[in-house]
């Protein structure tokens, strides 16, 4: 969709050899301008001039200010318009579906922003219609301040507000859903589901929501990466939750939380949830830090398993080897503790999928099935994107020795 698409280039459109050439009509570009005015090459180094070219300008009028002030009195006389009028009639402008504006304009109306407050705190994000009953999936950190006796509205795309009530929270994944409360006289379109498991690096990416309260904001990029080992804390005490995140250049800010990332086709591909955030502040003047190009969301498959428990029971199912391992990221593997957690003194389950497949603490852990493992964060993410009952390959470290082992995943309920 940005331009390496066979028939780019000079068989491209506009190219010596465009629509009308040798080559014939060239394979649609999902984020192609409307067709009548487009002269130029590949799509996405064309559109990364002239927004660069826009940069340019605005940051070259802010420094000669002065001198064209002066410039443009001394010719005051001359009565003459330079303006220079468009001839084309945006009636007649053709956005295709498959477009950016295609898409947006279809989705949109399925994408909420979230007002939570709860005890002496309020918060804003995103979140997208799931089904035609009225649940909404969103982040869980979203939701955190008004799932506990505090208010969560949600605010459509025409300005219509609903309450909502929380159906079931996973802290682990950063998974939530909502249920509309009274919204049987508005007709729910829920936003279609992609696999995530198809999407390749480089593949084009849209994400809706409302960063910074700004409610409808549209953005594009592509995915960066795939399987990105992530942890994440809203920062007031709550546990992490761990995710193989989907990586997106894609703009996301504070308020993008819960949103939707969406494919080429409008399909939705992860749910936004975490920044590697920059230095700055929001348009209210506040200390939040912004985008810098590193967006991260969990990947739809992971989202749909969750919501679809949320929904049947209230609560997220974890898969698990039934081992406690060390949260440092030491880059050389996931260590299995030697001392338990909690009320636990064994660090590995007796009886559990790690006990059954002789694993004992120490060992240290490489690899899951072709996953490489650097850390305990990166083991749990990876674990999180299977289901119980899967079984799994494990590569791990005992002695100086390689040792590979079958392990199936169990199960624990609940956060």
């Amino acid at each position: 969709p940005y331009g390496g698409a066979p028939g780019a280039g000079p068989g491209g459109p506009g190219g010596p050899a465009g629509p009308t050439g040798p080559m014939g009509p060239p394979p649609h570009d999902p984020w192609a301008m409307p067709s009548e005015p487009v002269p130029g090459p590949n799509g996405r180094k064309r559109r990364g001039g002239l927004l660069a070219g826009v940069i340019a300008v605005a940051l070259v009028a802010g420094g000669v200010g002065g001198g064209l002030g002066f410039w443009a009195s001394d010719r005051n006389s001359n009565d003459n318009s330079t303006t220079i009028s468009s001839s084309a009639d945006p009636k007649t402008l053709n956005r295709s579906p498959k477009s950016v504006a295609g898409i947006a304009a279809k989705a949109l109306p399925s994408v909420v922003t979230i007002q939570s407050s709860g005890g002496g705190e309020e918060g804003t994000g995103t979140g997208f219609v799931y089904d035609k009953q009225g649940h909404i999936v969103t982040n869980n950190h979203v939701v955190a301040n008004g799932s506990r006796g505090g208010q969560l509205k949600a605010t459509f795309s025409d300005g219509k507000k609903y309450d909502a009530q929380v159906v079931g929270e996973a802290q682990g994944y950063d998974i939530a859903v909502l249920k509309l409360k009274g919204a049987g006289d508005r007709k729910l379109s829920p936003l279609p589901l992609a696999d995530s498991n198809e999407v390749q690096v480089g593949d084009a990416t849209i994400a809706i929501g409302a960063p910074y309260g700004l409610s409808g904001t549209v953005t594009t990029g592509i995915v960066s990466a795939k399987n990105r080992p992530v942890a994440s804390s809203d920062g007031q005490g709550s546990q992490s939750s761990y995710m193989s995140a989907l990586q997106t250049d894609a703009s996301i800010n504070p308020g993008n939380s819960g949103g939707p990332l969406l494919n080429a086709q409008g399909a939705v591909v992860g749910v936004n949830s975490a920044i590697q955030p920059g230095g700055g502040s929001g348009p209210g003047g506040g200390s939040q830090s912004g985008s810098v190009g590193l967006g991260f969301a969990i990947p739809v498959n992971q989202a749909k398993r969750v919501a679809g428990q949320l929904i049947k029971t209230g609560q997220p199912v974890y898969p698990v080897i039934g081992a406690t391992v060390q949260l440092g990221s030491s880059g050389n593997g996931a260590t299995i503790s030697r001392t338990g957690q909690g009320d636990s003194e064994n660090p590995v389950t007796p009886g559990g999928p790690a006990d059954k497949a002789g694993l004992k603490p120490g060992d240290r852990i490489t690899k899951l099935d072709d996953t490489v493992i650097d850390s305990g964060q990166t083991l749990i993410g990876t674990i999180w994107t299977h289901s119980p009952g899967e079984k799994v390959k494990l590569t791990y470290e005992r002695d100086g020795k390689e040792h590979t082992v079958d392990v199936t995943l169990g199960s624990k309920r609940g956060d």
